[in-house]
């Protein structure tokens, strides 16, 4: 989307306002050219960089490393296919020349042939045209055959190391980033890498060697004609310097408001059911189609931009083959060039003009491959999530302990103005439950978040059996972990499937023991295919409850270090919580644990209770010792015991 303030201030403006204020930014040469296109406007650079086109040619290179080979193999190929090409049309001359007029040999010819009759010649000239025609499709279907294979490679390499690296990008970013919008990075953007064999190497190299073989020709035969055919090189130059640069700004706007569209798309079917409660199905169609209509408004814009280019060359070439046709004619009229001559030149000519056609024309497809490019470095070069400190040690799951301490933790979400948390300290011994409570927007899944590391404190410092958690390999601390949210994500798959998420060689004895520690073994066993049953996305088919169990055995199956409950038996009926609640305690037991819980009687057996308000951690004991010194606990569970029933607290 363009970077407007039509668009920040009106963004309900219609498709035709916004793009109206698009072509203006377009013809005022305003488009941003580089810089992260990926986050929000406002966050954006104000200087956006802009990446030359040798910069982008380079860094594909680099991308590309590991395929260095195939592509040198490719473009050697291409350049014998070539070549060869450009042999049978001088059989033109030799046919007309030597054949049908009689002329006689030159005499490196003679040498070769001999004197031999014109029938003969021309079953020699056939012969070894059919010859040269059938090496030179042989090699040039190789050639391709091998840059087709080249360009999937990349674009699987490319899309690798976009998927591993967003998996790795900060959480707020990848939050502003959404899943629609990293599927059109991978897949339209990634895609465009792997299209750039073609549009930047092959196809050009391609009309390189066609271009300088034909002009090697033609200076053989009349140096005149081929000054004339030169000067039509410098129009090449003139073309992109004047509208091909100006095309790669409006590619990525283009790409952006796909990735923006996808996004909606992806956000409104994994909504669907609030869309359908509140009947906005007309509406978000509507809002949708206006997306839509915008970004068709801008590929028909960037289309004319790009005919430019072609309306000029389909002028220039009728016109200088005219030209030279004439100058030719001449030559032949004057006796100065033979008949078999000027044909050669005609189809040298044209096999000249194609060539520069060709590099102009094709410069548009360029354009568009190097902004899906340029998008992609964009993600690539993003810094990664928490970034290891200076010293980085592996860490063994039988060596950790769990005893983990807080010291002065503060911590402030990105772009956000008030710290979440200040002044945290905390110490928790190895094998402690302790449970966070405290009213909604405290901090408490804050501090959850910093204890399983998805943010690193913005001050102080959190330690793992002493050790700084910004020490531990980042992968080797998560496998110590076991997370159970509220807001429980399945993937689509088997049930059996997303419990051994945490464990893939989990044995089914495993699996089986896992859910009925959950209390989910009963109704997996109800289901048709039992472990094997597919659940949809999210596991929509599933009730909140059921979800809830897989979720738990999830963790359970984990066996982590270091367990993390975040509200995990909200979903829960009275009857199946109770049942879990058994289990759960059985798992807490040698574990660290940390516990949000909205029903304070849960936790009521925890070894510490801490209690958060506005990010601060205002009383700390057993429940015994908070019930006893009275504050802000106390008034909580009496709060819940005169009401009859729970009071959720979220963070």
């Amino acid at each position: 989307m363009a970077d407007s303030q039509t668009d920040r201030l009106n963004p309900e403006a219609s498709s035709r306002e916004r793009f109206s204020k698009y072509r203006d930014d377009v013809r005022e040469d305003k488009l941003p050219k580089g810089g992260s296109f990926h986050g929000p406007i406002d966050n954006r650079p104000k200087k956006a960089r802009q990446r030359s086109a040798f910069g982008l040619v380079k860094s594909f290179f680099n991308l590309a490393g590991p395929h260095r080979f195939s592509l040198i193999s490719a473009i050697a190929m291409l350049t014998v296919a070539t070549g060869l090409a450009l042999v049978p049309p001088a059989a033109t001359k030799v046919v007309i020349d030597n054949v049908i007029n009689e002329a006689p040999l030159p005499q490196f010819a003679k040498s070769i042939v001999g004197d031999i009759s014109r029938r003969r010649l021309l079953t020699y000239v056939v012969v070894g045209v059919f010859l040269i025609s059938t090496i030179k499709l042989v090699v040039g279907i190789w050639s391709r055959w091998i840059a087709t294979r080249t360009t999937k490679r990349i674009q699987l390499l490319v899309r690798k190391r976009v998927f591993e690296q967003a998996v790795r990008l900060p959480l707020n970013r990848v939050q502003e980033i959404r899943s629609g919008g990293v599927a059109s990075i991978l897949r339209e953007d990634g895609g465009s890498v792997g299209d750039l064999v073609f549009g930047m190497l092959y196809n050009p190299w391609r009309a390189v060697v066609q271009l300088l073989g034909s002009l090697a020709i033609l200076a053989w035969v009349d140096w005149k004609l081929l000054v004339g055919a030169v000067i039509l090189l410098p129009l090449v130059f003139f073309t992109h310097r004047t509208w091909i640069s100006r095309i790669r700004p409006q590619f990525r706007q283009v790409r952006k408001q796909r990735e923006n569209i996808d996004g909606q798309a992806t956000e409104i079917f994994g909504g669907m059911r609030v869309v359908r409660a509140f009947a906005r199905q007309r509406r978000e169609g509507s809002r949708f189609m206006t997306e839509n209509h915008y970004m068709a408004r801008q590929e028909l814009f960037v289309w004319w931009w790009s005919r430019i280019v072609e309306l000029i060359w389909e002028t220039l070439i009728p016109a200088a083959s005219a030209a030279l046709l004439l100058y030719g004619g001449f030559q032949v009229l004057d006796q100065k060039l033979t008949l078999g001559e000027l044909m050669m030149f005609m189809t040298y000519l044209l096999m000249l003009l194609g060539p520069l056609a060709t590099l102009a024309q094709s410069a548009t497809s360029f354009q568009n491959s190097l902004s899906g490019l340029d998008r992609v470095l964009d993600l690539l070069e993003e810094p990664r999530e928490l970034p290891p400190g200076p010293v980085v040690v592996p860490l063994k799951r039988e060596q950790v302990e769990g005893a983990m301490s807080f010291r002065d933790v503060g911590f402030t979400y990105p772009g956000a103005s008030e710290p979440a948390l200040e002044n945290v300290n905390l110490e928790v011994a190895a094998g402690q439950t302790i449970a966070l409570v405290g009213p909604s927007g405290a901090g408490k899944t804050t501090l959850c978040n910093l204890v399983a590391r998805f943010y690193d404190p913005s001050h102080g410092t959190i330690t793992l059996d002493g050790r700084d958690l910004r020490e531990i390999n980042l992968d080797h601390f998560r496998n110590l972990l076991g997370v159970v949210e509220q807001d429980v994500f399945l993937f689509d798959g088997t049930v059996g499937a997303n419990i051994a998420y945490s464990r893939p060689e989990a044995s089914i004895g495993d699996l089986r023991r896992a859910a009925e520690m959950a209390n989910a073994l009963e109704f997996i066993d109800r289901m048709p295919e039992g472990f094997n049953t597919i659940i949809g996305e999210r596991g929509v088919k599933l009730s909140g409850g059921q979800r809830q169990r897989v979720a738990i055995a999830r963790a359970i199956l984990a066996d982590p270090k270091i367990l993390i409950l975040d509200e995990a038996t909200s979903n829960l009926d009275t009857e199946s919580e109770r049942l879990i609640q058994t289990s759960l305690e059985e798992l807490m037991q040698n574990r660290t644990s940390f516990v949000i819980a909205h029903r304070l009687s849960t936790i009521s057996h925890a070894d510490l209770i801490i209690v958060i308000d506005f990010g601060r951690i205002i009383q700390s004991g057993t429940h015994e010792e908070l019930m006893e010194s009275g504050g802000r606990y106390r008034e909580m569970v009496e709060l819940q015991t005169s009401m009859g029933q729970p009071v959720k607290s979220q963070s």
